[in-house]
């Protein structure tokens, strides 16, 4: 995997193309873009705003695109830069913010030390999911978080075989299974009690939904390894739902196909954030954590 990328817009004078997306219909999203945007637009080309998810990134050469929301927005900024990623700095204008750990606030504090540059954009590994039918792909879409199969109503247990690289590994009997990435390790894969993986690892992690046998466990494998899922007897409402929206319903004899994405989604790493920070404040890691701890 190629190294990091390191920024260096204020060392070669270059001001960088921004391009600012913002969750639609939010209050806040619009009132922190009112603030926010003479401070950007000091030291940064703002290139487009956009809050309706729509600006078209194919062929625009955009160095940053800061996103005012929760981690939906970022996944849906992921879905629509497509093929075209770009660095990305959340903005926590939501509720639990994990992807988008910087308040409006911090985002204020660290701006102009990202501006001098030497800030790090870091890969994280994406997934190309894609639905065959009959041989030909019928449905296919990137992936940041993870994903799923889910089974739907009948509620009854699910037969899923699912391959490695071509080799049977085992057939599941469960409610559905899930396939995440590190960065959706902390997402519909934690709540299923799978493993958290630190965010930059080129792994992936492979969790059962309520399994019915003790021994299906979650399993974390190389990121490049091709995974194939195949349902035995798919109900009418068994799809396949990638980054929390449905890809395609699921029909007897269809494969699913999971493998790494060309693409990687880049987030700019700024000052003082870290992943286990992360974990203490958005997701209550460890307990009580409003004593004084150390950030390093």
């Amino acid at each position: 995997m190629p190294a990091n990328q390191v920024v260096h817009w204020s060392q070669d004078g270059h001001r960088p193309n921004v391009v600012i997306l913002g969750a639609p219909n939010r209050d806040r999203v619009r009132t922190e873009l009112q603030r926010l945007r003479p401070v950007i637009a000091d030291t940064a080309n703002i290139v487009a705003e956009d809050l309706n998810f729509t600006y078209d990134f194919n062929d625009q050469l955009v160095d940053l695109v800061i996103v005012l929301g929760g981690d939906g927005s970022i996944l849906q900024a992921a879905r629509q830069m497509g093929m075209s990623q770009s660095p990305v700095l959340g903005i926590n204008c939501g509720r639990l913010g994990f992807l988008a750990a910087l308040s409006p606030d911090d985002f204020l504090n660290v701006w102009p030390e990202v501006m001098r540059g030497g800030s790090e954009v870091i890969d994280h590994i994406m997934f190309q999911v894609s639905v065959l039918r009959s041989g030909e792909v019928v449905a296919e879409q990137l992936a940041l978080n993870e994903a799923a199969i889910l089974r739907g109503a009948p509620y009854r247990i699910l037969d899923i075989d699912l391959y490695a690289d071509g080799h049977l590994a085992t057939r599941y009997r469960c409610d559905g299974l899930i396939i995440a990435t590190p960065v959706g390790s902390t997402a519909h894969n934690l709540s299923a009690g799978g493993p958290i993986l630190r965010r930059n690892l080129q792994a992936i992690v492979i969790s059962p939904i309520s399994p019915h046998t003790l021994t299906y466990r979650p399993v974390v494998d190389s990121a490049e390894t091709v995974l194939e899922l195949t349902v035995t007897e798919p109900y009418d409402s068994t799809s396949v739902v990638v980054d929390g929206r449905i890809l395609s319903a699921l029909q007897p004899g269809d494969r699913v196909r999971v493998e790494r994405a060309e693409q990687t989604f880049k987030m700019l790493e700024v000052p003082g954030q870290n992943d286990y920070r992360t974990l203490r404040e958005k997701l209550g890691w460890g307990g009580s954590v409003n004593s004084k701890i150390g950030d390093d």
